[in-house]
């Protein structure tokens, strides 16, 4: 039949119903979150006015044979002429090196494809089969795209501006969604603390958003100061590990860290941008750091108490990104917003407290500062410019790469790269 997103389901099942609804297979692959909204959708279609619980099965993957699947997917109703059968998790496509119960045989793959080609379903009868990922190599997968109706719930996890404004775009649906039925707001500034908090992780933004609705009350509106209070970063998050072990310069967790986001699958372009936003950030500090104290302002942070901080450095840093502010309002008068935008990106990256409603993360990356000079800081950028070409040029061990980009600048002695790499710079 065809391939759709996730977000054209509705407008792909009004063409449909104009040539007759259709019933036979369908496959849902993609994020957890979007395949439970997509399921339900189609199951809605499908179902009409038709009470669930007599015409829907399910069946969970893992813990059933591909004969199991056929043969229910084939038996006849008592009760009614329609009959869908729905399989969670279907490992229709993983490794056959993983896990026995976890992964159908190639004679399994054969039987469903064979079952397929022969005319399938019976009449009025639905497969709808979800699952993580695919691959479109498999003859399996090509009968499902030749017989059937393949929904995409999957989301870049990328970098690009693209990958992130589809991500945001997907967070405010999901948040809309959520707040509406309780008939709450969120100003943008909790929204983007909520989606730093929660990760790229659709499920436990909804957990939160619901958390959040029973905190705040009566209130009408979800505050950044709720968001602080209710949700915690995922402090499991080998992400959220790696950066506080790298900017404290602890060479061991910072590798072991390393080591866990490569085992969990993580793209090395993700793990180069986790080390380039932490340079960048480090390096708008120190600069920051450099301005307050040019106004004879001697700053010893690394032994500066938070009370202190607050009272004494907080308010330069505060006049300082007024001045940021004011600079980027006159370019937007002069230069026009969109052109502003695509030259500075975020205004909030350019501040030295983005939140200042929340001082303590402002001292902690003050701080921390004070581990890396702003020469180690241009070099490791200057580093990670070329290691960010090699990655999408050439193939190497990228894990080596960083582990060794990691001993040196947390290591004693400073990290010195760019006069002794001139020939190798690609970012000219």
């Amino acid at each position: 039949m065809t391939l759709i997103r996730y977000d054209e389901l509705e407008q792909a099942w009004d063409s449909f119903q104009k040539k007759g609804s259709p019933t036979g297979v369908f496959l849902i692959f993609g994020d957890s979150y979007l395949i439970k909204q997509s399921f339900q959708k189609l199951l809605n279609f499908l179902l009409g006015t038709d009470k669930k619980e007599f015409t829907l099965e399910i069946l969970e993957g893992g813990s059933v044979t591909m004969g199991d699947i056929i043969e229910a997917a084939s038996t006849f109703s008592f009760l009614f002429s329609k009959k869908i059968v729905a399989v969670k998790n279907a490992p229709l496509f993983q490794s056959q090196h993983g896990p026995a119960e976890k992964t159908f045989s190639s004679s399994d793959l054969e039987h469903f494809t064979d079952f397929l080609d022969k005319g399938g379903l019976p009449p009025g009868h639905s497969l709808v089969l979800m699952t993580g990922s695919i691959d479109k190599r498999r003859k399996s997968y090509k009968a499902l795209e030749e017989k059937g109706l393949i929904i995409d719930c999957s989301v870049s996890d990328g970098v690009r501006k693209a990958d992130q404004d589809e991500q945001e775009k997907i967070f405010q649906t999901v948040s809309d969604q959520v707040l509406s039925k309780a008939g709450k707001t969120m100003g943008r500034q909790a929204f983007q603390l909520l989606m730093d908090l929660t990760g790229l992780d659709f499920e436990r933004f909804a957990g939160n958003l619901e958390k959040l609705i029973v905190y705040s009350g009566n209130r009408n509106t979800i505050a950044p100061e709720d968001v602080h209070k209710v949700v915690s970063r995922d402090k499991k998050d080998p992400m959220f590990k790696l950066t506080h072990a790298f900017i404290e310069k602890d060479v061991k967790e910072t590798l072991s860290y390393l080591n866990s986001m490569f085992k969990d699958g993580a793209h090395p372009l993700q793990i180069l941008k986790v080390f380039e936003n932490q340079a960048r950030k480090l390096i708008l500090v120190k600069c920051g750091i450099r301005e307050i104290t040019l106004k004879n302002k001697k700053l010893n942070l690394r032994h500066m108490n938070f009370n202190v901080f607050k009272q004494s450095v907080l308010p330069e840093i505060l006049t300082h990104d007024k001045g940021i502010k004011a600079k980027i309002k006159a370019w937007k008068e002069a230069l026009g917003e969109k052109e502003v935008k695509e030259k500075t990106g975020s205004a909030n990256d350019l501040l030295l407290a983005s939140n200042p409603q929340n001082a303590y993360p402002v001292f902690q990356i003050f701080q921390k500062s004070e581990n890396f000079s702003l020469n180690e800081l241009q070099d490791a950028l200057i580093f990670l410019s070329d290691l960010d070409y090699r990655l999408k040029s050439s193939s190497f061990d990228a894990k080596t790469a960083f582990e060794t980009f990691i001993i040196k600048i947390c290591s004693k002695g400073g990290f010195v790269y760019a006069n002794e790499n001139q020939n190798r710079r690609h970012h000219f």
